[in-house]
């Protein structure tokens, strides 16, 4: 069980947590030095986090669909041992500004960007990604445009969903996780604990360790005036989770170039033991597949810890021969 430690001011300051108290671990990943920026990247300004000695081998990290980097502000650090660990902000959620009509393709040369930006393929080492769910479906189109870029990808809780089982997730191609109106305004909520309340996960699922709920919550949204509102921008919702991509998404993973791992939860409704089935049919029998017992989608939510061991492990087996 871990211990409960007070929370360091500088904590309090940026998080108003309740309760008072937190798991040792996480106050430690938190207290880990980390820079704070913003670089452009074609013309847009984008929010990342960094972490490590910048002469390590470097790592890029990034969230899924309305997320956040924060979502890996308490997984990066333990990775930040022996990695240069940067995180960022997909443009038009967290952080991040906005960039107008980005489809796939323009989120992956984003990616690419950033690593550019931040001086990721200026070490001697290529740069690995870690990207979960739509992060990874990013990943997956970076990949595509720069094979020669980058030493690996590790793609976590991609949706990979035969077609059968995908118009089940999806509602027939009509609706699915993330959806929404581009033209429809966010709601605006008189206090922080009325927009807390309408703080969801996507798909659904409880979490194993709750205040990372909390946590997760309060920095999705912000304040505007005197209410609060999402950080995310409604305009994601125009060319992003588009159905036929997620329809061939095991395809299009299967057929990426490099060397690539898949970390999953156990649970996830969004890939499951068929997904990996699936994976295996479409000729991915070299792919690394790892579960991460009593972890859903949402696995860094639900066995953060847990899923810091899997990464561990992969990346220091892919240490081996590094490029």
């Amino acid at each position: 069980m871990s211990t409960m430690r007070e929370i360091p001011s500088d904590i309090v300051q940026t998080w108003a947590p309740d309760p008072a108290y937190l798991p040792g671990w996480f106050v430690d990943a938190l207290s880990v030095p980390r820079e704070e920026g913003f670089v452009e990247v074609s013309g847009v300004r984008m929010h990342y986090f960094r972490w490590g000695d910048r002469s390590a081998p470097p790592l890029l990290m990034t969230h899924g669909f309305l997320s956040h980097a924060r979502c890996l502000a308490f997984v990066a650090p333990y990775l930040a041992e022996n990695y240069h660990v940067i995180a960022y902000d997909h443009s038009g959620m967290g952080d991040s500004d906005v960039r107008e009509n980005c489809d796939m393709g323009a989120r992956g040369r984003e990616m690419i960007g950033v690593a550019e930006a931040l001086g990721l393929f200026g070490h001697e080492h290529k740069p690995i990604i870690v990207a979960h769910s739509f992060g990874a479906a990013v990943a997956l189109q970076a990949i595509k445009l720069a094979p020669e870029a980058f030493a690996g990808t590790v793609i976590c809780d991609l949706m990979v969903l035969r077609p059968s089982s995908f118009d089940a997730v999806w509602g027939g191609g009509r609706t699915g996780p993330g959806s929404g109106d581009p033209d429809r305004p966010h709601k605006r909520y008189p206090d922080y604990a009325s927009a807390r309340e309408r703080y969801v996960l996507s798909p659904p699922q409880p979490v194993g360790e709750a205040f990372l709920m909390d946590y997760m919550a309060y920095h999705s949204l912000r304040r505007e005036g005197d209410a609060w509102t999402w950080k995310f921008s409604p305009s994601v919702f125009k060319r992003d989770n588009v159905p036929s991509e997620w329809l061939e998404m095991g395809r299009t993973l299967v057929e990426a170039p490099g060397r690539k791992a898949i970390v999953h939860g156990e649970q996830s409704l969004l890939f499951t033991n068929d997904s990996s089935d699936y994976v295996r049919e479409l000729g991915g029998i070299d792919i690394p597949i790892i579960a991460v017992p009593e972890a859903r989608h949402h696995l860094m939510l639900d066995q953060p810890l847990a899923f810091v061991a899997a990464l561990r492990a992969l990346l220091a087996g892919w240490s081996i021969g590094r490029n």
